[in-house]
């Protein structure tokens, strides 16, 4: 049996932009809730993805926090980032901000992922390790092993 490989938080890092149009709005003028949540799934997926090497499928969605509203014309800025890995899945930290021209950021939503690496065939297969790098990566692995204890 081989070792299991490992990546960096780094490799997988993901960011996505979005400039709110009307059409992301709600009946109060503000960005969607369903649509931001559309949007971070998508991120979450392209982190796992680009760590693991896989197709990969939602299992699910924790601490979704709505933190301030997002109004139209305003640039948000979504990134992703793997936090904690398992053997077949990976947790996948979502946070959005909104821009402001300055470059400014403002933390208005986050949430975790739970993301299942699939094979050709949609049997979860395993995924890389996590090298932790920093104290903030340990401080996140630390969070996202003690809540998945709690889940399980």
């Amino acid at each position: 049996m081989s070792e299991r490989s490992m990546k960096r938080a780094a490799d997988s890092f993901t960011t996505q932009v979005q400039v709110l149009t009307q059409a992301n709005l709600n009946g109060y003028s503000r960005l969607f809730g369903g649509q931001l949540m559309s949007w971070m799934d998508i991120v979450a997926a392209v982190t796992a993805r680009r760590h693991s090497g896989h197709n990969v499928t939602t299992a699910s969605v924790t601490d979704l926090s709505f933190h301030a509203p997002a109004y139209a014309n305003q640039t948000l800025v979504l990134t992703g980032e793997i936090v904690y890995v398992g053997t077949t899945s990976m947790d996948v930290r979502v946070c959005v901000y909104v821009e402001a021209l300055s470059g400014t950021r403002e933390l208005i939503n986050e949430a975790r992922f739970v993301m299942v690496a699939l094979d050709e065939e949609e049997h979860p297969v395993e995924v890389p390790g996590l090298l932790i790098e920093t104290e903030e990566q340990q401080n996140l692995w630390e969070e996202a092993a003690a809540r998945r204890s709690r889940t399980d």
